[in-house]
């Protein structure tokens, strides 16, 4: 998928957030995680990471070079979209109470997903 597809999804989802509140922390969370994944491609993709027939799914599911090397030059962009994936398991299937401080966790770093991968510029 190209940056302009991965983005046009994300601003999809972005404005169907502005619909949610953070007692909707489930869908909160769940869209966080595809609307940063998708910004994640955007910004690899413009870095020149990776290719556009080179979606990452997952960040805990990259592969180790992949990791490494997105690590090495967008390292905070993975730890963000990561530390969305991680809540997914305790509040979307789980039972973990303050699920609304983690819907508001995620929308701070899908943020922050954001405003690094609208600036992303080739690496190389």
């Amino acid at each position: 998928m190209s940056p302009e597809q991965h983005a046009a999804k994300a601003e999809k989802i972005l404005k169907a957030m502005e619909k949610l509140t953070e007692s909707d922390f489930e869908m909160v969370i769940e869209a966080s995680m595809l609307a940063g994944t998708h910004l994640l491609n955007v910004a690899l993709h413009r870095m020149r990471l990776s290719e556009a027939n080179d979606d990452v799914m997952h960040a805990e599911y990259m592969s180790s070079a992949m990791r490494t090397k997105t690590t090495l030059v967008a390292g905070p962009l993975v730890d963000a979209l990561q530390a969305i994936e991680e809540m997914r398991p305790f509040y979307v299937r789980g039972d973990l109470p303050n699920g609304e401080t983690a819907a508001r966790r995620c929308r701070d770093l899908l943020e922050y997903i954001r405003v690094k991968a609208s600036s992303a510029q080739p690496f190389r």
